[in-house]
């Protein structure tokens, strides 16, 4: 994956504000230096507020200018004091300059006191303002551009909110403002975000867009996902550039762990919280009978930010942040965690899941840690991107496993990155396990299930096979995804981080470290050699997982398997096993066999709470006598097993769902029973070439896909019985070269969504359905606008009946009336014009007439059409209206798609240029179809 692997961490980061002083002031030192300014800056540094002037700060020799700037920009904030002669100096003009800009980059509070001065006077410029600012436009009549800029800043400070002492008791009203400076600045204090913040700055500008801090309302807000991914590291991002905007702000870290102290836990935190927020004044809430009705009386009125770190249990939410009416309107509630269903049950609607970093970010992560810079050397760059794969973005690991191998060689990488792909790095996965520690027991034994055998596997699957192990695998599968642990893939597969899923693998291999026979589960090539060559296996063993890194032939001992008599899930991928294989454990629930080597399954196995079976490419010619009636069995997947002949039937399999006979290329006939099996779902026998019995009726009440392509000696479609097949969607009759009929039963299907019957040439025509005569009446009929009857297939979307040499088009009628049809494939078809009344397939968008070689005309379409192919119907003339949607530039800009090639007799007859349509029309082709 291609990087820019010459930028700093600047260019991709966020970069972390860096206060040097909480307080900066700008004075005119002439008019209050030694009086107000100097009592101020007095009170401020016996306050503990780290405060710059320039007069005690500036260091002998040094540039004012840049060090004044340096001083602005990290300065929590900056305090003007507008006396009578601030605006007569240029220096504190530019000062306040500077002051405005960070102000309005959000990087500090600024605030005004008039000293003995109208705020008036300074907003408009009048008084001694006045004649300060015609001097300088005297002065700098050559640049009258930076005059302006310096009256359009006095009048913006002048109209921030600040103080104003106009005469009076100096002494006491300094106090004041000390005091709500100290109040804020304690509560402003920047937290350390990270070392390297690669990848933060959109991450928290996402987390802006969420909280919308110039809103008036009140916003709980969730950050969550896996431990280790940074949320955390966001949230005090996040806290550091905005905190200054709230009256009062408070990071609660590590409420997890700080809520644990036995009794008083969540009280201290309780006290911590108002604490912080009102300014460092001691809370005692201990002898309180509702702490937290005390949170809320007190903050009820106060716009504040609370940051909730590392939350676990909603108890802890309902103690620190019970509800919305706690708080003041604007304030902000961010709550960190890794279980997403504790936000939900909080009823927090606003949620940030925090991504992994891109590939480009982990890189320059994993680089500044293990070489303080953007990029590695150019010997190590191959290793870094085998560590930035192995860590999978995950910020931990990249900076964990980065500083373990700074300053290490070449070897010691290549020996470390090795260690680490079959025993995790131990700091990592503590953090990690932190999640799978607050698990209930049947969580951790799905976790652990799914991480060793199921990860990418279907979860409908799946879920029966763990519910035949009495897991509860609903809840335990939504409780996994909501802290992060399982996530739900394409094509319904369960999904899982590569760092949780070793995490999960070590925890089994610590069952023990050093015997692999007695742990639960085996999945690593080398102990499970070892389990089954050495019959060091035992009843602890549930799952057994054969993967080599190359197909090899495994000598099986005689009791190998036998010894685990336990055993719930076989999985073979790819090793072919010899000896003693023709014993298989009773208790299995999942068996998965690639290249089974015997013709039949052991005839002393009776699996009764086998939910899967799959034996792809297997030597397979017959079922077992003991194979007869499996209740629970739900799915069975054989494809490839070209020994075998006939299915024979499967009445005792009355709960299957799915059944795969793919390129069984020897099976000649299905038995009748498979046509009633109500639970089937999904039933496929693709490339079945020799196929020549299938059920002549099907009453499967669930069946929603039926896949027949290329059951080359099939002569006819089964009939349907009435008022069973309600679900089916998609029926797929590609290539059966010798179907010469289907049942008008056919019809029956109201839910049909997609009908394949492309490349049967015997099938001369469709059955024609009783309504169509009725249906062809109202087409010829002039008024329209009247319902016609029961039309078939209502919701067909997709028809191809392309290549089939039909002949007419009247079987197309009763799909016109009320038509949702958008794609229609009629490719190799001999008839030799369409019906004007084609105009009524009001949705159709992409019309298909490849090869229609006598087709001598296409009539007026509807307005939906979107793309056509007519490539090769050479004796096509006439296309309403062609002329008429070709615009001047004669190109078909109205259709999306189009391919009119060796269409020569329609090109002559509209008299258009052949070369030039050839070129357009090629420039338009599209061949998807």
């Amino acid at each position: 994956m291609a990087c820019n692997m010459n930028r700093g961490v600047s260019s991709s980061s966020f970069t972390p504000i860096r206060w040097s002083y909480d307080v900066f002031l700008s004075f005119r030192g002439e008019d209050t230096r030694d009086n107000f300014t100097g009592h101020f800056y007095t009170a401020l540094c016996q306050r503990g507020l780290h405060t710059f002037i320039d007069d005690r700060d500036l260091r002998k020799g040094e540039e004012i200018g840049p060090t004044l700037v340096k001083a602005i920009q990290e300065s929590r904030v900056s305090v003007i004091v507008f006396s009578e002669n601030y605006a007569s100096s240029k220096w504190c003009l530019d000062e306040l300059l500077i002051i405005l800009e960070c102000k309005e980059s959000k990087r500090q509070l600024v605030w005004p006191i008039f000293y003995k001065v109208d705020p008036s006077d300074v907003r408009n410029q009048r008084g001694r303002f006045a004649e300060a600012m015609h001097q300088h436009e005297v002065r700098f009549n050559f640049n009258m551009d930076k005059v302006r800029r310096w009256r359009t800043a006095l009048t913006h400070a002048a109209s921030l909110s600040g103080w104003h002492f106009p005469d009076g008791h100096e002494s006491k009203f300094i106090q004041n403002i000390v005091e709500e400076i100290s109040i804020q600045v304690s509560n402003r204090t920047y937290m350390k975000v990270a070392k390297y913040p690669v990848g933060l700055e959109s991450r928290v500008r996402d987390m802006h867009e969420l909280l919308c801090v110039e809103e008036n309302d009140v916003r709980m807000v969730g950050i969550w996902g896996i431990g280790g991914i940074g949320k955390t590291t966001v949230a005090k991002a996040v806290y550091g550039s905005i905190a200054h905007r709230f009256e009062g702000s408070c990071f609660l870290e590590n409420v997890r762990e700080r809520s644990l102290v036995p009794h008083e836990g969540l009280v201290q935190l309780q006290e911590t919280l108002l604490s912080k927020i009102l300014g460092g004044v001691g809370v005692k809430l201990s002898n309180v009978d509702d702490p937290a009705y005390e949170i809320e009386k007190r903050l009820w009125n106060k716009r504040v930010l609370i940051i909730l770190d590392d939350v676990d249990h909603l108890k802890q939410l309902e103690n620190l942040a019970g509800g919305y009416n706690w708080f003041g309107a604007g304030s902000r509630v961010i709550i960190t965690t890794r279980d997403k269903h504790l936000l939900i049950a909080h009823g927090v609607s606003l949620t940030y899941k925090v991504k992994e970093l891109e590939f480009c970010e982990a890189f320059e992560l994993f680089s500044w840690n293990s070489f303080k810079k953007d990029r590695p050397k150019d010997d190590y760059v191959k290793l870094v991107e085998r560590a930035v794969y192995y860590s999978k973005g995950l910020p931990l690991a990249l900076t964990v496993l980065g500083s373990h191998l700074f300053g290490r060689s070449i070897e010691e990488w290549q020996d470390a990155l090795d260690s680490y792909e079959r025993i995790p790095n131990k700091e990592v996965q503590e953090i990690l396990k932190i999640s799978f520690n607050g698990l209930e027991y049947h969580q951790k034994e799905v976790f652990l299930d799914i991480a060793c055998f199921f990860k990418g596997e279907d979860k409908d699957i799946i879920m029966d096979v763990l519910r035949s192990c009495d897991l509860y695998p609903v809840i335990s599968i939504a409780v996994l995804i909501d802290k992060s642990l399982l996530a739900i893939g394409e094509g319904n597969a369960l999904s899982m981080h590569d760092l949780i899923e070793d995490m999960g693998k070590e925890i089994v291999r610590q069952e023990s470290p050093t015997e692999p026979g007695e742990r639960s589960r085996l999945w690593f090539h080398k102990d499970v050699l070892h389990v089954l060559t050495e019959e060091t296996g035992t009843s602890k063993v549930r799952g057994l997982k054969i993967e080599m890194p190359k197909k090899e032939e495994i000598h099986v001992g005689a009791e190998a398997l036998l010894r685990m008599r336990n055993l719930r899930y076989l999985i073979n991928r790819n090793a072919s096993l010899v000896g003693n294989i023709g014993y298989l454990p009773n208790s299995l629930r999942f068996l998965d066999w690639y290249k089974y080597p015997l013709e039949s399954l052991p005839s002393n196995f009776n699996p009764k709470k086998l939910v899967a079976l799959n034996m792809p490419s297997s030597n397979l010619s017959r079922f077992g006598q003991s194979i007869t009636k499996l209740d629970r069995l739900k799915s069975m997947d054989l494809t490839g097993c070209e020994m075998l002949k006939e299915i024979p039937d499967f009445s005792g399999f009355p709960n299957l769902q799915k059944l795969i006979l793919r390129e069984c290329r020897s099976l000649v006939g299905i038995h009748d029973s498979v046509g009633t099996l109500d639970k089937l779902v999904t039933l496929s026998v693709q490339d079945c070439s020799n196929l020549t019995r299938f059920p002549t009726r099907l009453g499967m009440k669930s069946l929603k896909v039926l896949n027949m392509k290329g059951c080359k000696l099939l002569e006819s479609f089964p009939e349907i019985e009435a008022g069973t097949m309600e679900q089916l969607k998609d029926i797929t009759l590609e290539c059966c070269e010798n179907l010469k009929t289907l049942p008008s039963s056919i019809y029956q299907l109201k839910h049909l969504l997609q009908l394949e019957v492309r490349g049967c040439p015997k099938l001369l025509t469709f059955p024609m359905s009783t309504t169509t005569s009725t249906i062809k009446q109202y087409l010829s009929d002039d008024n329209n606008d009247e319902d016609c009857s029961v039309p078939v297939f209502p919701e067909l979307t997709f028809l191809r009946v392309g290549d089939c040499n039909i002949s007419e088009c009247d079987f197309l009628i009763p799909f016109s009336c009320l038509s949702t049809l958008t794609f229609l494939d009629l490719s190799g078809s001999s008839f030799g014009s369409l019906p004007t009344w084609i105009i009524k397939f009001g949705n159709l968008q992409w019309l298909i007439l490849r090869d229609c070689k006598r087709l001598q005309e296409i009539p007026q379409l509807s307005p939906s059409i979107k793309g056509i192919n007519a490539s090769g119907c050479k004796s096509l003339e006439r296309f309403s209206k062609f002329s008429d949607i070709l615009d001047h530039q004669n190109s078909l800009s109205w259709l999306q798609w189009s391919d009119l090639s060796e269409c020569h007799k329609l090109l002559h007859t509209m008299d258009l240029d052949v070369e030039k349509m050839a070129s357009i029309l090629l420039n338009q082709h599209h061949d998807q179809y």
